[in-house]
């Protein structure tokens, strides 16, 4: 999603393919998903959320949990949707968080191994080959 914002677009909206995917309670697999930008209410809310005050941690859950708005088929991403995500998957989303609020871009910087060249990487786009 774009927002017109006089005369200019700002993309608010960031598609993602999750490294391993969510398994929902059926055993259906979700890879692909939607993360829009975050508001300050999204980062101030859960500061006084008593898991996050007991367990700081928990706080990327709630992030996650407000930002993600799509995963697959789910539509409704709550806390226990992000709770039962793999390991890889919420690293992945924790980072892509951190790009696209902090950075502003979903682009990483990688190298190739055998000539060293650097090149651009948009991490929150589809796999070569994948549909």
């Amino acid at each position: 999603m774009t927002t017109e914002t006089t005369g200019r677009t700002m993309k608010t909206e960031y598609p993602f393919v999750l490294p391993r995917g969510y398994v929902d309670a059926e055993g259906q697999l979700h890879r692909n998903g939607l993360m829009r930008l975050a508001t300050a209410r999204d980062e101030i809310a859960p500061q006084v959320d008593p898991k996050v005050q007991h367990n700081p941690a928990y706080l990327t859950v709630l992030l996650l949990s407000r930002t993600v708005t799509r995963l697959g088929s789910v539509t409704d991403v709550g806390t226990d949707t992000i709770e039962n995500l793999f390991a890889s998957d919420l690293a992945f989303l924790q980072d892509l968080y951190r790009r696209i609020n902090q950075e502003g871009r979903t682009e990483a910087e990688v190298s190739c191994p055998s000539c060293s060249h650097a090149f651009l990487v948009d991490i929150a786009g589809e796999a070569p080959g994948e549909s």
